[in-house]
C-alpha cells in the first residue's frame, strides 16, 4: 500500500500502526480488498491524501471488491413467527416484483412486457436474497435502477413504487451486514449513479433529488446503527463472560487461600509433634548411638524451619484480608453440625438433621476419628449448602442427611423448593462459609471426591457430596 506523505517504516519489532488508531487495523467483520485499508470515517483524522483515496476505494469495496456475507442473525422470536412472518415476505416480495412489472410496462417508452417484468425483476425480487447476501441483493438491485433510469421516458420520476421501496430496504440491510467503508460505497454508488443521473435524464427537482439523497443517507445511517449496536452488544457480552470467569476464578483463589488458612493447624500440629518426639527422643531412650543422635537433630531443625516455612506462608496468605479476621478458635466439625442446625432452627428455618454411621466426626462405628481436612471440609460444606438454601429459597424444608461409611462421608443437602429458588448451580455467590458452590467444588475436589448441585425435578433443589477418607492428599485424622 502506498504511504502517505511523511510516514516512515517501522522499526524492526515496533507496532507500525498510527498512534491515533485510525488506518491500518480492519474494523470488525471487514474484509478488504488489495491495497485497502478499512477504518474510520473519511474525515476522522486523515491526512487529505488519505481522505482523497477513501471514496474510490469504497466504491470498488461497494461495487465489487467485498465479498458478500451473510446478514447478521434476527433477534430471537417465536418460531411462529418466523412461520409465518418468511411466508408473508416471499408473497409480498413477489406481489412487489408483480406491480413494479405493470408500472414499468406504462413507463417504458416501447412498450415490451419481457423489458419490464426484466427490470421489475432486477429491481425487487433480490430482496429474497437480503437474508443469505445483502451486498448481493443490493448489486442487482442497483442494475435493475440503472436500467429503468435510462429505459423510462417519464417525465419527472423513472422509478415504480415497489422499487423505491425495496431499494432502502436493500442499502440498510446491506449496510447491517458490512462495515462502514462500505456503506459509504454504497451511498456514493447510490448518489452518482441514481440521483445525479435522474436530475439530468428527467425533469426531477432538484429538492427531490435532494429528498432522495438523504433517504440514502438515512437507510444506510439505520444499517450502520444497527450494525454498530449489534457490536457493541456483542462486546458487552464477551466482557461480561470474562468478568463472570474472572469472578469464577477469583473465588476459587480465594477459597483455596481460606482452606489453606483452615489446614495450617492440622499441618503445623503434626510438624510440631514431629519436632517435639525428635528433641524427646534422647531422654526417653538413653544411651542412643551418636548417629542415631544426630539424625533426631536434624529431624528435629527440619521439622521446626518447616513449622517457620508454612507460618510464613499463611501469613502471606492473610495478607490484605481485611474482611476476613484471623480465627482463634479452633477449626469447626462435623460435631458441630447439630449446633449449627439448632442456631438455623432458631433463625425460623425448617431444618431436618439425620446423622447416620457416625457421622458427628468421632469414632463412628469404625471407632477411628475422621481425618481433620475432611471433618474440617464436610461441616464447612454442609455451613453453605444450609447458607444457600436460607438465601436462595427461604422458607423451605431443609433436608440435611451425613452419612459415614468405611470409605467416605456423603453429605446430601435438598430443599422442596417452597421459597423462590433462583440460584445458578455454576455460579458463585458469597456466604459466610466461602463463595458458594465454587467454594464447595474446591473443597471436595481438594479430597478427591465429588460434588454435584442442581435442581431436583419438583422445584427444589439438591447438594450431593462425597468425600473420601482414604486419599494420598487426606491429612491424618484428628488425635484424641
Amino acid at each position: 500500500m502506498e504511504s502517505s506523505p511523511g510516514h516512515h517504516p517501522a522499526a524492526p519489532g515496533t507496532d507500525p500502526r498510527p498512534a491515533t488508531g485510525t488506518g491500518t487495523t480492519p474494523g470488525p467483520g471487514a474484509a478488504p480488498g488489495p491495497g485497502i485499508t478499512p477504518g474510520p470515517g473519511p474525515g476522522a483524522g486523515r491526512s487529505v491524501a488519505e481522505r482523497a483515496r477513501w471514496w474510490p476505494a469504497a466504491v470498488r469495496l461497494a461495487l465489487w471488491a467485498e465479498p458478500a456475507r451473510p446478514a447478521p442473525p434476527p433477534p430471537p422470536m417465536p418460531r411462529w413467527r418466523l412461520r409465518v412472518g418468511r411466508p408473508l415476505g416471499v408473497t409480498a416480495v413477489l406481489i412487489g416484483t408483480g406491480t413494479a412489472t405493470g408500472q414499468l410496462t406504462g413507463m417504458i417508452e416501447v412498450s415490451t412486457v419481457p423489458l419490464a417484468w426484466a427490470l421489475g425483476v432486477l429491481q425487487v425480487l433480490p430482496l429474497l436474497l437480503v437474508e443469505r447476501r445483502p451486498l448481493t441483493a443490493w448489486r442487482i438491485s442497483l442494475v435493475g435502477m440503472v436500467l429503468s433510469l435510462w429505459a423510462a421516458q417519464t417525465s419527472n420520476w423513472p422509478w415504480p413504487f415497489a422499487s423505491c421501496v425495496a431499494y432502502p430496504l436493500l442499502l440498510a440491510l446491506s449496510a447491517r451486514a458490512h462495515d462502514r467503508r462500505v456503506a459509504d460505497g454504497m451511498g456514493a454508488v447510490s448518489v452518482l449513479a441514481l440521483v445525479v443521473p435522474a436530475m439530468l435524464v428527467t425533469a426531477m427537482p432538484l429538492a427531490v433529488a435532494v429528498l432522495l439523497a438523504l433517504v440514502v443517507v438515512a437507510a444506510l445511517s439505520y444499517g450502520s446503527g444497527q450494525r454498530s449496536r449489534r457490536e457493541a452488544e456483542r462486546h458487552l457480552a464477551e466482557a461480561e463472560e470474562r468478568r463472570r470467569r474472572d469472578l469464577a476464578r477469583q473465588a476459587v483463589l480465594e477459597e483455596r487461600a481460606r482452606i489453606a488458612r483452615e489446614l495450617h493447624d492440622v499441618v503445623a500440629h503434626h510438624m510440631s509433634m514431629i519436632a517435639i518426639q525428635a528433641e524427646a527422643a534422647p531422654y526417653r531412650e538413653p544411651g542412643l548411638p551418636e548417629r542415631t543422635l544426630r539424625s533426631l537433630e536434624a529431624i528435629r531443625e527440619a521439622s521446626t524451619t518447616a513449622l517457620t516455612e508454612i507460618r510464613r506462608v499463611v501469613g502471606l496468605l492473610r495478607e490484605g484480608d481485611a474482611d476476613d479476621p484471623v480465627e482463634l478458635a479452633p477449626q469447626p466439625g462435623l460435631a458441630e453440625v447439630p449446633r449449627m442446625v439448632d442456631a438455623a432452627r432458631d433463625a425460623g428455618m425448617a431444618v431436618d438433621l439425620t446423622m447416620l454411621g457416625g457421622g458427628g466426626g468421632g469414632g463412628g462405628e469404625s471407632g477411628e476419628p475422621l481425618p481433620i481436612a475432611v471433618d474440617v471440609s464436610a461441616y464447612r460444606i454442609v455451613q453453605e449448602a444450609l447458607s444457600n438454601a436460607g438465601r436462595h429459597a427461604p422458607g423451605a424444608r431443609v433436608r440435611i442427611e451425613v452419612t459415614r461409611s468405611a470409605e467416605s462421608v456423603r453429605i446430601r443437602v435438598t430443599d422442596d423448593g417452597a421459597g423462590e429458588a433462583t440460584r445458578d448451580a455454576d455460579s458463585p455467590g458469597p456466604s459466610g462459609g466461602g463463595h458458594g458452590l465454587v467454594g464447595m467444588r474446591e473443597r471436595a475436589t481438594m479430597l478427591g471426591g465429588t460434588l454435584k448441585a442442581g435442581p431436583t425435578g419438583q422445584g427444589g433443589f439438591e447438594i450431593l457430596a462425597e468425600l473420601p477418607l482414604r486419599s494420598p492428599e487426606t491429612p491424618p485424622a484428628r488425635e484424641g
